[in-house]
């Protein structure tokens, strides 16, 4: 035990910067062990922003079926969507990236780990993604892509033998029957659209490793996310005139909701959740990702006034869960040890 716990307590919280939010709910003189864990994780911003940025951007890309929907209607197929978001985006990402003080510029050390983030995240992940759906229903899919939180957190713990993964890999499991509650029993199953959405599983759990592992100057998120984007717009342009599956939009309307989109989901959806897997590493950010679906669910719901049944809710509180479990993790590493005694 501490010779002084309450100093201690004191000193560590003051120097978090939180002294205000003690005293606010009441807990100076009588802090404990627990409730300085979560003072501190309160305190950590680094932890906070990044749990914002990746729950944030899931929200996003839960809604993005939707807004895609109306772009479909103006004759965009699939794979030319793809190539849109990341090109449309490039002039606001560009003046982000500027406008925030940033540069952007690419070493040639970095240009291959950058362009191999490019590749896994934004061209191989949404042309399995999309083709799975010609096949099996975009709920199936869903379900089969959000494997990647268990291929994250396992190859983190395979590779960096770090015992702290277990903890992850319990909320991953929690997360991931949450998750499997809102696929529909009725369904028709196919096996090359099963293997599409199981195998964008795979790659976008790669694309986290990799931005996770992500080691040269990023300078402003801005500027790495216009640098992955540009690098795909050009892959993807190729792609879809070899296939000669380039569809652009027929109408003014259309090219304007093409342009919003690009801005929300890669200068939005994108860019926060790249910022927030730098912050909090890969793990973490799989886990806290699987948000999307419960948006995609009540957009459904309240939007289209589709039914709610209780394997949704259960889904639903499985996955919240899985999200707080990971808070309470991080919460019980904030705790001090003996090295942290005055």
């Amino acid at each position: 035990s501490l010779k002084n716990p309450q100093n201690f307590y004191r000193r560590k919280i003051k120097s978090a910067g939180v002294l205000h939010f003690c005293r606010f709910c009441g807990i100076m003189g009588k802090i404990d062990n627990k409730s300085y864990g979560w003072v501190m994780l309160m305190g950590n911003k680094k932890i906070i922003s990044g749990y914002v940025f990746i729950i944030l951007s899931a929200v996003i890309f839960g809604l993005m079926p939707l807004m895609a929907s109306y772009i479909y209607a103006d004759g965009v197929n699939s794979m030319t969507l793809a190539f849109l978001r990341n090109f449309l985006s490039l002039p606001a990402l560009a003046a982000l990236a500027y406008g925030g003080g940033g540069k952007i510029r690419v070493s040639a050390k970095a240009l291959p780990q950058m362009s191999f983030i490019a590749v896994m995240g934004c061209c191989l992940t949404p042309l399995l993604l999309f083709s799975s759906y010609r096949y099996i229903q975009s709920g199936t899919a869903t379900v089969f892509h959000f494997i990647y939180p268990v291929v994250v957190v396992f190859c983190e713990f395979l590779f960096h033998k770090d015992r702290r993964q277990l903890k992850h890999m319990i909320c991953v499991l929690i997360c991931m029957a949450g998750i499997a509650l809102f696929y529909n029993p009725g369904a028709t199953l196919n096996l090359q659209g099963s293997l599409c959405a199981l195998a964008s599983g795979v790659t976008y759990a790669v694309y986290i490793i990799a931005l996770s592992a992500y080691k040269h100057e990023k300078g402003s998120v801005f500027g790495f996310s216009f640098c992955v984007s540009a690098i795909a717009s050009v892959i993807l342009f190729l792609v879809c005139l070899l296939t000669k599956q380039l569809a652009l939009p027929q109408t003014l309307s259309g090219w304007l909701l093409a342009i919003g989109f690009a801005c929300i989901v890669n200068a939005g959806a994108v860019a926060l959740f790249q910022r927030g897997t730098f912050l909090i590493g890969g793990s973490r950010a799989s886990i806290l990702s699987t948000f999307e679906p419960i948006t995609g669910v009540f957009a459904g719901i309240l939007i289209f006034k589709e039914a709610i049944n209780p394997f949704t809710i259960i889904g639903t509180a499985l996955v919240l869960l899985s999200g707080i479990l990971i808070a309470l993790f991080d919460m019980k590493k904030a705790k001090p040890s003996r090295s942290d005694e005055p």
